[in-house]
């Protein structure tokens, strides 16, 4: 029997990205009825001898690995209640299939008695027996059981491991797996969701639940009125589904012009030599205050002298907005920034803090980072946004493909070459290519010919980000090549001018 299924679980079920099946929409070899994929045309693109290599099967029996205990079946399954409300919910509609086909069971029976009370009614016998026949076969061939396709005893299985989750009115898809909340599911997904504290305090989470049900994992402060609760409102900071499908109606972030401008005093998390002139600044947000920000953006740090002044300086968020609480920093050794010097000196220690302002920047995956191939280009630090947007695009698991280009100008430049190897050894659609040169116009002009080698002939999306001349020179070859302005998107980092305050 033909099984529906949305994309994005067709995704999870062959063990491949979202991205690639909508390239195959797209390109024709895969067809959609009404925006959802059979099984059947699932299996004729990925017959069933794949399936046992897909990451659904391995991560079932990595479950049933008593050599990974507890750990791993805490991550990849939800909590006893949120199964127990998951498996009732799918025993009532298999309660309600059975009803169904025992209703129409009677319906055909009675159908059979009247067809024999016809008999001496002016019906011919040869009409009469061919209607009898047909209704015996129809029968037959309803209440017949067969094995059911592999596609869909692993589609019901994943019903009860994780839900999936549609937002209106963008339509936008995500995956609860776990015991992640919905909001925590939401951001690791990619979208840009309204939120404050993320612990049941604000309120600012509240959306409208449409269809399926939701579970609490935590308490909560903020009380809904009652008609906010008659009108099925929710926080999704506290709750996660408890039906294998959920639809929620909420308002999502648009841009840069959503998100509000904070303050936080954050803790110093560690301080991590990269390079000799490159240190990874890692900063926490308190529990009740966490960091709205997009891929891309960059924020103020500023820390307390001893001697009572303030310093402070600009830099790209080079971490997830998935992951609001831990925030990424890669700091170069200046002698004109006197945040960098004092980190260098050790003067910003692990339990320090740091006060943060913003976000600010508008260096933010564009709304077509959904359907084009996505292509980014950093220079010594301008890997810092391109990593954020690298990993805030493979959240969305929607692009096509993804390319780095990454120029270094100094020795220690490449200084997270092992981060991009791993992308590459673990990513089908990610490659990247690292190149060496001391003169930033030089490096830009072989890195604009490395990319038109596979690149300029095809429609993409471009992320340049690095010092004025790089992201200057890289944008001028890309244009010359024909390349639209509306695709080619620039982050040009400032050198430091040594102000304190």
């Amino acid at each position: 029997m033909t099984h529906w299924l949305t994309v994005w679980r067709a995704a999870q079920l062959v063990g491949v990205s979202r991205g690639v099946l909508q390239q195959q929409v797209r390109d024709g070899s895969m067809v959609l009825n009404e925006g959802l994929v059979s099984t059947d045309e699932l299996l004729r693109l990925y017959p069933a001898t794949q399936l046992e290599d897909s990451g659904i099967l391995e991560r079932v029996n990595t479950i049933r690995d008593e050599a990974f205990g507890r750990r791993l079946r805490e991550r990849l399954l939800p909590s006893q209640e949120v199964l127990a409300t998951r498996l009732f919910n799918q025993t009532q509609e298999l309660a309600d299939v059975r009803r169904y086909l025992q209703r129409y069971h009677e319906l055909v029976v009675t159908l059979q008695g009247r067809i024999q009370a016809m008999q001496g009614k002016g019906a011919t016998p040869l009409e009469l027996s061919e209607l009898q026949d047909f209704v015996d076969q129809g029968l037959a061939k309803a209440l017949a059981t067969e094995q059911a396709d592999l596609l869909t005893v692993m589609d019901d299985m994943l019903k009860v491991m994780s839900a999936q989750v549609t937002v209106r009115p963008s339509g936008h898809e995500f995956i609860v797996e776990g015991h992640d909340t919905l909001l925590q599911a939401g951001l690791r997904a990619g979208l840009k969701l309204n939120y404050g504290c993320g612990n049941g305090t604000c309120g600012m989470c509240k959306v409208r639940v449409i269809n399926g049900q939701v579970v609490r994992t935590q308490p909560c402060d903020y009380t809904l009125s009652e008609a906010e609760r008659a009108q099925g409102y929710t926080l999704m900071c506290v709750h996660t589904a408890g039906s294998s499908e959920l639809t929620l109606e909420l308002l999502e972030a648009t841009g840069p012009q959503d998100i509000p401008q904070q303050q936080i005093v954050t803790t110093v998390r560690a301080v991590t030599q990269l390079a000799p002139g490159v240190r990874l600044l890692h900063l926490q947000t308190p529990r009740s205050h966490r960091l709205r920000f997009l891929a891309g953006q960059s924020v103020t740090l500023g820390v307390n002298r001893t001697d009572g002044s303030d310093v402070h300086a600009l830099y790209p968020v080079a971490s997830c907005p998935c992951d609001d609480r831990n925030l990424h920093f890669f700091i170069e050794r200046h002698a004109l920034d006197p945040f960098a010097l004092q980190l260098f000196a050790e003067g910003i220690k692990p339990g320090d803090a740091v006060t943060v302002w913003g976000p600010v920047g508008d260096f933010v995956l564009a709304d077509s980072a959904t359907s084009r191939p996505l292509v980014f280009a950093a220079c010594d630090a301008g890997f810092a946004p391109v990593k954020s947007l690298i990993e805030h695009a493979l959240a969305l698991d929607a692009a096509p493909s993804l390319s780095l280009f990454w120029l270094a100008t100094k020795p220690d430049g490449h200084f997270l070459e092992n981060q991009c190897r791993a992308w590459g050894e673990a990513l089908d659609l990610f490659e990247y290519e690292l190149l060496a040169e001391p003169d930033i116009s030089f490096g830009a002009a072989q890195l604009a010919r490395a990319m038109r080698a596979d690149l300029f002939d095809i429609e993409c999306d471009f992320y340049l980000a690095g010092p004025e001349v790089f992201v200057n020179a890289l944008q001028a070859e890309l244009r010359a090549s024909g390349v639209p302005a509306a695709q080619i998107h620039t982050n040009v980092l400032l050198e430091p001018v040594g102000e304190t305050a």
